[in-house]
């Protein structure tokens, strides 16, 4: 009698067969999604190094905005006339009135300090510890002298800098204020962290 080589089909394997195979999908797909989730940088990395965005539009002249950016504070000023006008006249007390070290990218290395002369971008951190100075735009205040045309002065140890962040001589800052990159993506928002050019 010949030999019958035909396997019949067995319907109750067969479902076996595919239920564990769309469980072990499910089970590896899972494990996959916790496993790739964990090599993107979290929430926290991405703010710590993300550019930020601000809209200067209603920022007033004469006024000053705060924006975080690594952890650190960055000033938005806007700038009177009055403002850049007293630049001029500060040159012989600064440090480094030509911005010669480099504290800030090269498109602000200019009187400035900025890519728009009315605009200060700053970190507002003292370059000698670290401190937060105050901003103290008033004209020749009593307690900092006839010579003062506003700017920050850091009340840890008496460093003191001008409206474009350039530090004054004999005061324990060694140098000027930090700009960081930053451009203008629009008319009015300023994008910090970012030269423009790597957008």
């Amino acid at each position: 009698m010949p030999k019958d080589d035909t396997i019949t089909p067995n319907p109750q394997r067969r479902r076996l067969l595919v239920a564990t195979s769309v469980a072990g999908g499910v089970a590896a797909a899972a494990t996959a999604v916790p496993f790739v989730a964990s090599l993107m940088p979290s929430e926290r990395a991405k703010a710590v190094g993300a550019p930020v965005s601000a809209d200067v539009s209603k920022l007033g002249p004469g006024e000053m905005m705060t924006v975080p950016w690594r952890g650190q504070p960055v000033w938005i000023l806007h700038r009177t006339p009055r403002m850049l006008a007293g630049l001029e006249k500060l040159e012989r007390d600064l440090l480094d009135p030509t911005s010669e070290r480099p504290q800030q990218p090269e498109y602000c290395r200019n009187q400035y300090r900025s890519r728009k002369p009315e605009y200060l971008v700053a970190v507002g951190l003292c370059t000698h510890l670290g401190c937060v100075p105050t901003f103290r735009p008033d004209v020749a205040p009593p307690d900092l002298g006839p010579q003062w045309e506003g700017g920050y002065y850091c009340p840890c140890h008496g460093s003191r800098f001008d409206l474009a962040g350039r530090v004054y001589r004999h005061v324990p800052a060694p140098l000027n204020l930090v700009i960081p990159p930053y451009y203008y993506s629009e008319t009015s928002t300023v994008t910090v962290g970012l030269d423009g050019e790597e957008t």
